[in-house]
């Protein structure tokens, strides 16, 4: 049996699944065939708001990883209770396809100071970070996952920023 308190990747990979397969449902329930783009913005819109519903189980023992590295929550604590709300929003807004400002807005802010405050905690101070992506419940050791998670914020917001192109 293996050790409860032993870093894990299970929950994410069970996260990713689950992600990857209900927009591939959605879309050929809703359009006749799971290879969309709809489906590709479904599953980064479920994997966000996943992601943030599993932050606000305990957003106080979240905010408390958070604040280990975040560069922003360390210079405004109340940022560290915010961010679940203003990741899952964003994603909503993607996932209902308006205000595609705001969602942009949101996405690249949180997203480029996730990936400052990733690459300073990591490469520059080197230290050794608890990964707070999935909540605070687990022990998902930090490794891809935070700066997958930030790249994906800011890829959103690129990609809802283009949307607004003429």
């Amino acid at each position: 049996m293996q050790d409860p308190a032993a870093p894990t990747c299970v929950p994410v990979l069970a996260l990713f699944a689950t992600v990857i397969l209900m927009p591939l449902a959605a879309s050929q329930a809703a359009l006749g065939t799971p290879w969309t783009l709809q489906a590709s913005e479904w599953a980064g819109a479920c994997a966000m708001c996943l992601l943030a519903f599993l932050k606000m189980q305990d957003l106080g023992r979240f905010a408390a990883v958070f604040l280990g590295h975040d560069l922003l929550a360390r210079r405004w604590v109340p940022y560290a209770r915010l961010y679940p709300f203003l990741e899952g929003g964003a994603r909503l807004l993607v996932a209902a396809d308006v205000l595609h400002g705001l969602a942009a807005a949101v996405a690249l802010v949180i997203g480029a100071i996730g990936a400052a405050s990733v690459v300073h905690a990591v490469w520059i101070e080197q230290r050794k970070l608890r990964c707070a992506c999935v909540g605070s419940g687990t022990n998902v050791p930090f490794g891809a996952l935070s700066p997958a998670e930030n790249a994906m914020m800011i890829a959103m917001g690129i990609w809802m920023g283009t949307s607004l192109l003429p």
